[in-house]
């Protein structure tokens, strides 16, 4: 056929485009495959009969969960509109449609293949878990409500399996809808720039909306489903108090699934990108997403498995994370208050981001496509059609919260401490939007950080490098300076709305910390659709490249996806802020937990003890040997497919020249079985650490009289965990997202545009960006949280 074709004068162009699959059975998850068979009338009889009885058994706990379930339910009905919406969108020309086929075949392979991979880790963990539960010793409290070691071992068991399963469904709404958006919004390019915007949000806000969605509706079920199983403040049975506790076990599944979701995803899109473009574009010399490089099909499937899937995993578990952690500390602090009524500050939580969902809908909706056709304007640019959204979102957010506080925390005991916890929400509210800011400025080329970062290019790849570097490490001082004040003035704010003990003593602090986070994260449903436009634009310029559009089309995809970049980078600023005040607030359960089981105070953690001291040293080489192993795992990939590619131009010369089609399903067959092979390493170092370190140490401190020092060295680990993890991942994502954007500037035709010296500097740095931004630094912030969720679960064996 080949030779026919060039006897005839016909090229690679000219002949229909097809792409291989890389899949050998139906990707959807067997739970969907089974719904499909089922007919839609009894389909619908069944959803209205599970709908009822979760209606009944929120009502028998609270009628503040009865609204919950009511605006989450809206919520999904509202998701199912934008999927309609966007669906409803015409997928362009053929050429577009294949491509967008072998993406989709690519990224729902992977997913099979890796949270099958996932699962069955999953499962082992549980048996170590419940083979744990089984055998600790039980608390006082626990003891009281007459719940034994096995009824606690399988709620924890059955709270971590379900955290997992939705913790994998969030990553698959994620990758579902982008892989079906991108061409979609590739197809609208071809008309206007508006409605090409239009399309990626709605698309991103759909697995947004979902993914909050089931965050709030998981912990609400297993709330209300707990309260009335337990039979919760009836005589001789639990307190409410103490109830959130048992829901430490669905923080750590969605954490663990999310952790080796970013790691395996980001191994994936970074080794596909660094192969990509290190041999076609700077030894090639051919553009982004050529149909000639024979990792481009791969490239972009890993902008939807690493950006997409991965996200809304790492989005997912961080609210999960944030509302247990505050429900944990609204229930302490109203039973050290002795508050009549403890259900509105347990609960608030979830009210916050039910009304999350509400304000972040009306953003979504505030961008509206025209029909004007060409680039968008320099002055309605699309960041700023976003930001407009943004701020609509947060003036929203800001009203919803004053009421959330006024209805649900207000208490006889202090009539005005409510207005303290809605200024506790407004500095949340101000520090994410801090932390947006912060991230556009030194990640947008709009800016001079970026742009400085560019004009070193002239001058070489080694100054790149060296300016990249120290771009990231200065984009450390402010989100510090920012959270640092955040938690000062929340604590203040906290401490100081007049709920005091029976000893008299101030005890609202830790909850003002909380409700700051919970203000933070109170617009992550709109924050998470700028997140997931990201992917989405950046696979529609590829799909716009490698069909041969128009200069003009591919223009609008490049101004959407270096928008997009920008998103990227400021979602991953926005979770790791969250990621720092989450880890505080679940230190602080994590020292209760241990006072309670050790019947011994256990309020400060002392450094100058050499063994406690040597914990936080360990904490804080974890992060590096953590970031170390992920970019590790990306570079061996990356050499992988290098290699595969090279031997392709060699072997097939005919590919330049359009003769000769390159082997796409080799690439992607390379990258996924690779980055599941890498992912397992720093994976598992992030499980077994805290583990091994408690054990060792709880054996030393009772061979030394000090029963406590298991506990407080792994307390020490945390610590510093976390602060070593929050500045090394600021560092990471913001040098990665700077060095993408820098590139991106000179390719708009700064300092000699594409195929110049400055060019070809920019991509070394991009590449070197690349496992920074993608791989080591959102996984960094995950796994930050799941160190204090593993910590948490397993006190009572560092005991």
């Amino acid at each position: 056929m080949m030779e026919e074709d060039m006897e005839n004068g016909r090229s690679y162009q000219e002949r229909p485009r097809t792409f291989s699959t890389v899949r050998s059975k139906s990707s959807i998850p067997l739970a969907f495959r089974l719904l499909m068979r089922i007919n839609p009338r009894a389909l619908i009889i069944l959803s209205l009969l599970v709908f009822s009885g979760v209606l009944y058994v929120g009502a028998s706990t609270s009628p503040i969960v009865v609204f919950v379930f009511c605006i989450c339910t809206l919520s999904l009905f509202f998701s199912l509109y934008l999927t309609k919406w966007v669906l409803a969108k015409d997928e362009g020309p053929p050429e577009m449609s294949e491509i967008s086929d072998a993406i989709r075949d690519g990224a729902e392979g992977f997913f099979r293949t890796q949270y099958g991979t996932i699962s069955k880790m999953a499962c082992i963990l549980a048996f170590v878990i419940l083979g744990i539960y089984l055998f600790r010793t039980t608390t006082p409290q626990q003891e009281a409500s007459g719940l034994g070691r096995a009824t606690s071992a399988y709620i924890t068991v059955a709270s971590f399996l379900l955290g997992a399963l939705c913790s994998g469904i969030a990553g698959f709404v994620g990758m579902w809808v982008s892989v079906r958006a991108n061409v979609r919004v590739s197809s609208a390019a071809r008309r206007s720039a508006r409605e090409a915007l239009q399309i990626a949000v709605r698309a991103g806000g759909f697995s947004a909306i979902v993914v909050v969605c089931m965050a709030v509706f998981g912990v609400a079920i297993l709330y209300s489903t707990f309260y009335v199983w337990l039979g919760v403040d009836s005589p001789g049975s639990m307190k409410v108090t103490d109830l959130p506790l048992l829901l430490v076990g669905y923080g750590f599944g969605a954490s663990f699934v999310a952790l080796f979701a970013q790691l395996g995803g980001g191994i994936y899109t970074k080794a596909a990108d660094v192969g990509a473009d290190l041999v076609g574009k700077v030894e090639q010399g051919i553009p982004e997403d050529d149909p000639r490089n024979p990792a481009v099909i791969a490239d972009l499937v890993g902008d939807n498995v690493g950006d997409c899937a991965a996200r809304g995993a790492d989005l997912f578990e961080s609210i999960a994370a944030e509302i247990i952690s505050a429900m944990i500390l609204g229930g302490t602090m109203a039973q050290r208050c002795k508050i009549e009524d403890p259900s509105g500050f347990i609960l608030f939580p979830l009210v916050v981001h039910s009304f999350d969902l509400v304000v972040s809908s009306v953003g979504i909706l505030s961008i509206r496509g025209t029909r004007d056709p060409g680039l968008i304007s320099p002055i309605e640019d699309p960041m700023s059609i976003m930001q407009k959204g943004y701020s609509v979102t947060i003036m929203l957010a800001v009203l919803a919260f004053g009421v959330s506080t006024r209805w649900l925390l207000y208490t006889e005991q202090a009539p005005s401490a409510w207005l303290n916890f809605a200024l506790c929400g407004l500095v949340g509210i101000i520090t994410a939007y801090a932390f947006v800011w912060i991230s556009k400025y030194y990640t947008d080329y709009k800016h001079e950080p970026v742009r400085l970062l560019a004009l070193s290019s002239s001058t070489g790849h080694g100054t790149n490098i060296i300016a990249g570097v120290s771009l990231g490490m200065e984009s450390t001082a402010l989100p510090v300076l920012v959270i640092s004040v955040a938690i000062i003035s929340s604590y203040w704010l906290g401490q100081t709305s007049g709920l005091v003990d029976e000893s008299g003593n101030p005890t609202g602090g830790l909850f003002g910390t909380a409700v700051a986070t919970m203000g933070m994260l109170s617009t992550a449903g709109y924050v998470l659709t700028m997140d997931m436009f990201g992917p989405i634009a950046d696979n529609a310029g590829g799909i716009v490249e490698m069909s041969q559009q128009p200069e003009s089309v591919r223009e609008i995809t490049d101004v959407l996806d270096a928008v997009g970049n920008t998103t990227k980078a400021t979602t991953k600023g926005f979770a790791i802020g969250s990621a720092g005040l989450a880890s505080f607030l679940l230190f602080s359960a994590y020292m209760d937990e241990v006072a309670s089981f050790a019947q011994l105070p256990f309020k400060e953690v002392d450094i100058a003890v050499p063994e406690i001291f040597v914990g936080g040293l360990l904490g804080s080489m974890l992060i590096f040997l953590f970031s170390a192993w992920a970019c590790s795992a990306v570079g061996k990939t990356a050499q992988e497919v290098v290699n595969e590619v090279r031997r392709q131009f060699i072997e097939r010369p005919g590919i330049m020249d359009y003769k000769e089609k390159p082997d796409y399903g080799r690439c992607v067959a390379i990258v996924a079985s690779a980055s599941l092979r890498e992912m397992i390493r720093p994976g598992a170092l992030a499980i077994i650490s805290p583990m091994a370190v408690g054990v060792i140490f709880r054996i030393l401190g009772h061979s030394t009289g000090q029963p406590l020092l298991g506990a407080k060295v792994v307390a020490s680990m945390l610590m510093f965990a976390t602060v070593t993890g929050i500045l090394m991942a600021l560092f990471l994502n913001t040098a990665g997202g700077a060095w993408d954007n820098a590139k991106k500037y000179i390719e708009t035709g700064a300092l000699g545009g594409k195929g110049s010296e400055s060019h070809k500097a920019a991509v070394t740095g991009d590449t070197v960006g690349d496992p920074f931004k993608d791989t080591a630094g959102p996984s960094l912030h995950v796994l930050i949280k799941m160190l204090a969720t593993i910590t948490l679960v397993m006190a009572p064996i560092f005991l």
